[in-house]
């Protein structure tokens, strides 16, 4: 059991550690993707006005886009052997990247919420229970899961990935049957604004998983091929995604106003009744368990890289973990079950906010890693707010404000409509601002930085002219 309870958290995972290969990125987002919330996802484009052959493509460019992004920060992984938000800390210093850190946090829990109202309904039937119950019995089983760790999490990845790939084979086999496939892809009256939301709406989905992709590839050994790590992770993510959001386009076209409100019992109707019914309960709530797990794993790491900025902490011991894992859960259950009634609409708008959160984060961390610091970092001073990095960068901090501001004009949620989406016919164009900004605004900035990947030290304990020749500090 010592060997499969993980003992790592924020610190370095050392080459004595590492294992595996690439291909398990492939499994592990296969597995994350192929579940209902993905579905749920898909059928929003439809939900919100898209014709099924638009709305289709228009969630195929965003699954494409956002999972490249996506997959580029997996990428660092391997590379670096630490969780994707420590990386953090070399743009915004290491009490600094507590700003995104936060946010972060929110969408872990936000995420958990909204997978446990859908698994809470599957777990629900399948126990009897009702949604209730069985919404609070699923954050307990996820909350284990990812206490264990790492390996589990690989572990399950597989399995769900498998079990579920058969059973959406089948339920696509189903819905096949009740659709007419032909009628719907006949209708393609284009319209702007509805194709540009499936394409938010399935890139707001792959960049979400920016925060913490490299948590699941940091322990796969240092000689790890980038290109490897990068095509795995996207294949494996975008084909998931992909195959369960068209799904859901065509349920909700198909059902209509009986899909809407009603997502688990429609997609578990599909395939029949008795023990056909309860295996596709299972898989609905072995899906969700997937990536459930990953929200709370990240959320985790997330907290005590927020955390430890400020208290100097390394490493952590198995009582902080199982506090970490607890905060998140029950803060998680707890949105849970003040929103389920209202799941819908405030999930697509939920996953809109996230992509203005994330996008300028992504755009930052990207440049910063490939093309200032040229995939070379000091670790060590990672771990030191008065070290290379410092406690607060703020080149990077006002770069960011300035991302998240420059898209508040573009940006249509149910809430919040900016001045600038009406002129563009109620297109929400607001994350592809929030990716160019701040790249090219963060690049102009910090390009003088770090430009001799000699002055980077890679591995803990090598000592290099980075000591004395620190990175601009605030």
């Amino acid at each position: 059991m010592a060997d499969v309870v993980e003992r790592r958290s924020i610190d370095v995972v050392p080459d004595s550690e590492r294992y595996g290969t690439a291909f398990s990125q492939f499994t592990l987002w296969l597995s994350a993707n192929l579940q209902i919330t993905a579905v749920v996802t898909g059928a929003l484009a439809v939900v919100f006005g898209a014709d099924v052959f638009w709305g289709v493509i228009g969630l195929l460019i965003g699954n494409v886009l956002g999972g490249a992004v996506m997959a580029l920060h997996s990428a660092q992984g391997p590379r670096l052997g630490l969780p994707q938000m420590i990386s953090s800390r070399a743009q915004f210093g290491v009490r600094g990247a507590a700003v995104p850190l936060a946010l972060v946090i929110v969408m872990y829990i936000g995420f958990f919420a909204s997978g446990s109202v859908l698994a809470g309904q599957a777990v629900g039937e399948l126990t009897h229970l009702g949604d209730t119950p069985g919404i609070i019995l699923f954050a307990l089983v996820t909350a284990v899961a990812a206490a264990v760790g790492y390996r589990v999490i690989h572990a399950l990845g597989r399995v769900a990935g498998l079990v579920c790939a058969v059973a959406f084979v089948y339920l696509g086999a189903r819905l096949l049957e009740r659709a007419d496939v032909s009628a719907l892809l006949a209708d393609r009256a284009f319209s702007l604004p509805v194709f540009l939301l499936a394409v938010s709406l399935s890139a707001s989905w792959q960049l979400a998983f920016g925060p913490y992709v490299a948590d699941y590839s940091r322990y796969l050994p240092r000689s790890t091929s980038a290109r490897a790590t990068f095509w795995w992770t996207l294949s494996g993510s975008a084909l998931g995604s992909q195959w369960s959001m068209t799904f859901g386009a065509l349920a909700a076209a198909t059902a209509g106003p009986a899909f809407t409100g009603h997502e688990v019992s429609y997609v578990v109707g599909l395939g029949g009744a008795g023990a056909m019914a309860s295996f596709l309960y299972f898989v609905i709530a072995l899906g969700k368990l997937t990536i459930n797990v990953l929200n709370t794993y990240g959320g985790f790491m997330s907290m005590v890289t927020g955390v430890s900025g400020f208290r100097g902490q390394r490493v952590l011991g198995p009582r902080a973990r199982a506090a970490y894992i607890a905060g998140i859960m029950v803060a998680g259950t707890a949105v849970a079950l003040i929103g389920k009634d209202s799941f819908l609409t405030s999930f697509k708008d939920f996953l809109l906010f996230l992509l203005t959160a994330f996008t300028p984060w992504s755009a930052i961390n990207l440049v910063d890693y490939y093309l200032i610091a040229r995939e070379r970092y000091d670790l060590p001073a990672l771990s030191d707010p008065n070290g290379r990095y410092g406690a607060w960068r703020w080149k990077a901090l006002t770069v960011y404000a300035v991302g998240l501001a420059a898209q508040l004009p573009f940006l249509a949620t149910h809430f919040y409509t900016g001045p600038l989406v009406e002129p563009l016919g109620g297109a929400d164009v607001s994350w592809l601002v929030g990716l160019a900004v701040p790249a090219l605004l963060y690049w102009l900035l910090a390009r003088g930085d770090d430009t001799a990947p000699e002055r980077t030290v890679l591995v803990p304990g090598q000592v290099t002219a980075a000591r004395t020749a620190p990175r601009e500090t605030a």
